[in-house]
This record gives structure tokens, sequence and C-alpha cells, in this order.
């Protein structure tokens, strides 16, 4: 049932929308000819004017310096995409670190491919020296994800993929906008994935984004994204390339998305900044101030989306003496590694590998006859330095309306004084 302009509306209003939003948004809902309903489908836009995905397909394309954008319904999505897209699947190995958000993992699974878990190091990103120790004859990938704002090792990680002919598909999620020794990342290997879920830098409630510079990597995942093929320019024509047509999946994004996301790209910049400049003030009064936590190492602080800040404890007792202390006294602090807690940011909670859990009885792709050698030793204690690391971490989640009263109050707390 197709909704009117005047119902559209009232949905708009009650959500708490910005105005640059609502202004978005009603340009998709108002259609000439009083009644018509607004389109909201992602493709045969009426008026290209108010095409709002293809819009920002272009601008994040532009702002990212990438060839090609492709919108998506979520950061799951654009993961599944980039890995069938770039041709893994069954028999194939990709080496993911054993702190993300589980869909990092699970998305290789749902490309009928096994995930090889590998530690992380003081960074919070994926251990380099880690990846080339994972490395077996079935390696085809390697999944780097920027947790936290904060950029992986992208020289040694695209100097380990060119030695050992390996795809890298880019987990920018959390980083959205981050940048490594100046370039974006997401830029660095054959495709970079983004959410714009509602606790990520770009925010539309739900959508995602993936770039690549290689057309045929761009044209296979959109036959994926979109199996029913609206995106090609003859929708019902012939294959023009090996590869290109396949059956998929439906992952488009909708206008309304789009038009969000629009608005949160336009103010990226300023966004990111606010928090970078607060960042930098609070590390520099916590270096001034020495107390029993210590800066964690950043492989680039110049690309570092500073959305939070990483401290290390000496252990984990002292961690969480630290962290519910900071709370006490109003602080955003935090820990990662909690036993009580099962997070699924971290492979200790990643029952569905762990266990080698599938959907249907048969159990691929952990039991697929294109994998040739013995599968990875899943258990929970198997990237023991992750957990020792993540165990140590007091985050202070960075805001961008702090002052610098606010700044050198955490940083007096944070080195134990009142």
């Amino acid at each position: 049932m197709k909704m009117t302009n005047r119902e559209l509306k009232e949905i708009i209003d009650l959500w708490n929308f910005k105005p640059e939003v609502k202004r978005k948004l009603s340009e998709i809902i108002d259609r000439a000819g009083e009644g018509k309903p607004a389109h909201l489908f992602r493709y045969y836009c009426p008026d290209k004017k108010k095409d709002k995905v293809s819009k920002l397909e272009r601008n994040f394309a532009s702002r990212f310096g990438s060839r090609y954008a492709l919108a998506v319904n979520s950061g799951t999505s654009s993961l599944i995409t980039a890995l069938v897209a770039c041709g893994i699947g069954p028999g194939d190995e990709v080496i993911v670190p054993a702190y993300t958000f589980f869909a990092s993992a699970s998305a290789i699974v749902v490309a009928r491919a096994v995930p090889v878990i590998a530690e992380i190091d003081e960074t919070l990103t994926i251990d380099p020296l880690d990846i080339e120790k994972k490395i077996t004859p079935r390696t085809r990938a390697i999944l780097p994800v920027h947790m936290r704002g904060l950029p992986c090792n992208m020289g040694a990680i695209m100097k380990i993929s060119r030695k050992h002919g390996l795809k890298v598909i880019e987990d920018v999620a959390q980083a959205a906008g981050g940048t490594y020794r100046g370039k974006m990342l997401g830029t660095f290997g054959d495709a970079g994935c983004f959410s714009f879920d509602a606790y990520k830098i770009i925010a539309s409630g739900e959508g995602g984004m993936l770039i690549t510079d290689n057309e045929k990597t761009y044209i296979r995942a959109q036959s994926w994204h979109d199996t029913a093929a609206c995106w090609r320019p003859n929708r019902y024509e012939r294959e023009r390339m090996p590869g290109e047509l396949f059956c998929g999946e439906n992952y488009r994004m909708s206008q309304i998305q789009g038009a969000i996301a629009l608005v949160q790209l336009r103010r990226l910049g300023s966004y990111l900044s606010a928090l970078k400049k607060r960042k930098n003030l609070l590390s520099e009064e916590i270096k001034n101030r020495p107390g029993t936590l210590s800066l964690a190492p950043v492989n680039d602080t110049a690309g570092d989306c500073s959305t939070g800040l990483i401290l290390l404890a000496d252990n984990g007792a002292e961690a969480k003496k630290k962290i519910l202390e900071l709370k006490k006294k109003g602080v955003p602090a935090g820990g990662i590694y909690d036993q009580t807690v099962r997070d699924w940011h971290i492979y200790k909670f990643w029952e569905h590998i762990i266990q080698k859990k599938t959907p249907t009885d048969e159990g691929c792709p952990f039991t697929c006859p294109h994998y040739k050698g013995g599968l990875p030793e899943y258990s929970q204690d198997m990237c023991t330095a992750t957990l020792e690391i993540l165990g140590r971490v007091v985050n202070i989640n960075v805001e961008e309306n702090w002052t610098s009263a606010d700044i050198r109050k955490i940083a007096s707390l944070v080195a134990g004084r009142r």
C-alpha cells in the first residue's frame, strides 16, 4: 500500500530530524501533482534531481577519492557484496581480526568462505605479524577492520597482500573519514566497506557503502546487491562481460536512507575536525599529567577519526578499578573485555564460528568439498594476546561539545587527581 505525501510528512514530523534532514526528505516526498505517492525505490526515479541514492554515491566517491561507489542497505551487506564481487567463495580462507563486530566474520561465512581469526596488537587493530603466521595455501584475502576509528597498519598489510597475492577488503564501518598516511581508509585494497547504522560516524538509521577502483569488482557488486538487475543500462540484455550476471541478493538502499546519509556526509569533515581537536587536547593534557594509565599506540594519529581515546592499564584489575572511578566522576569511560559480558565484538563469544554453526545441517562452508586441508582450530583461548590487551583498555568516548575546562577536568581525573 502506497502512502500519500501527507502520511509521509506525518512520519517525518514524528522523528527528531534536524532541519536539513527534513528538507532533504521533503525533496523526495514533494512530487509534482497533488496526492502522488513519493518514489522511495532506489531505481527509476521519475525526477532525477530527487534521486538521492545516486547523488550520495557520486558525492561519496568524490569525497573518498574512489572511482566507484555502491550504496547498500547495511555495512554487513557491503562486506558480503565485496567478498562476492572479489571472487571469494567455497574453498577460500579470509583472515579477520579477533576484535571486530561479529558481522565481519559472519560475512565471510555467508560468502561461503572460512574465516581465520588473527590477533590484534595494542593499536586495537589486526597484528600484521600474526597475519603472516595465519596465511595458508587456501588464503585468498585479508579483511582488516579499522576499529573505533583507529587506522590499521595499512602499509604492512598491503605489503603482505602483494607478497602473497591476496585480496584486501577494508572494513571501515567505524572509521568513515579516517586516513592512513594521508590516504583515505577504504581506498587501499580491492574494496572498502562502510556502515551507516545509528551508531556510526555517518548515520542514516541503516545503510552502507562499497567503494572500489576496479570496474569489474564494481559491476559484480552491482549484480550481487540487486539480483533484479535494475542497475543495468538495459535490464534484460545479455551478459556484457564474463562474470557479470549471477544469482544475487537484494541489498538496495532506499531514497530515504540516501537523503539522510547525504546530509551526514556533508558534515563529516566538520564533525571529525571537532572530535580530533578535542582528542588531541585531551591527549596532550594526559601526557602532561603522568598517572597509572598510558596512551595506546596509534598507527597514524593524523588519520585517527578520534571518536574515542584508548588508554592502557598495567593489568585488567587496574583497568576495571579506573573505569569505575572515572564513571563515578561523570567521565564517559568504559572497558572493552569483561568476561561477564557476552560482547560480540570479541572473538571469544563468536560461538557461531567456534562451534561452526550453520543454518542447515550439512555445515557449509566448513564441510565444503572444495575446501582442501584442515580447518582452522577455533577455541575461546586461541587469541590470548587479544584478550590480554582488551582487558587492559580504558576507553573514553570523545564528545564534540567538550570545552577546554571539560578536557582539563577529565585529564586530571585520569591522572588520579580530584
